[in-house]
């Protein structure tokens, strides 16, 4: 990718953690975590809106830094996807830390913790000839850059949101 500000490294994160959330509720729904999961989903919210213009909320901030602190941990080992679980849940870290002042993690980290993630998913996905999450979560990148220098933070919303469906369906087929 070209060179690019930090808003919109910041933004092409968060759009990451939106697409990774897909999977994410559905395994938290499984795993019974969905209160705690969604505090961390308020938090990586309050990010996405600070992006378009309004004040962060710490308070939100912080409880989705607490509640995501030990999500992975809580995630029953014998249910699948555990290991995507883990690695997901650092996204949401890099989103958060990311608003920091002195921050020691950069939007471009979680777009690597996002591949990195994708590579943990147990099942290659489904209707995309045989690509495993991996080479859709690449592909998923790619077009969200072009997407938000074409069409601003509206659009990179809209595909993120259009993009974490395929998530989903992968996480509900593979939860049963």
């Amino acid at each position: 990718m070209s060179e690019i500000s930090d808003e919109m490294s910041q933004a092409l994160c968060c759009a990451a953690a939106v697409r990774l959330d897909g999977a994410l509720a559905v395994l938290a729904d499984r795993a019974q975590l969905s209160d705690r999961y969604n505090q961390v989903v308020a938090g990586v919210e309050s990010v996405i809106a600070s992006l378009g213009g309004q004040s962060l909320d710490t308070a939100v901030l912080g409880r989705a830094f607490g509640a995501n602190w030990t999500l992975g941990a809580r995630y029953p080992i014998e249910l699948p996807g555990g290991s995507f679980f883990r690695s997901a849940l650092r996204i949401v870290d890099i989103v958060l830390v990311a608003t920091r002042p002195g921050r020691q993690a950069t939007p471009e980290q979680g777009l690597e913790h996002a591949l990195e993630a994708a590579t943990e998913w147990p099942a290659m996905v489904q209707g995309d000839a045989g690509i495993g999450l991996a080479g859709f979560e690449l592909a998923c990148q790619q077009e969200a850059h072009e997407r938000l220098r074409e069409g601003g933070l509206p659009a990179l919303w809209k595909l993120a949101a259009i993009q974490a469906g395929h998530y989903r369906k992968a996480a509900e087929m593979l939860v049963g």
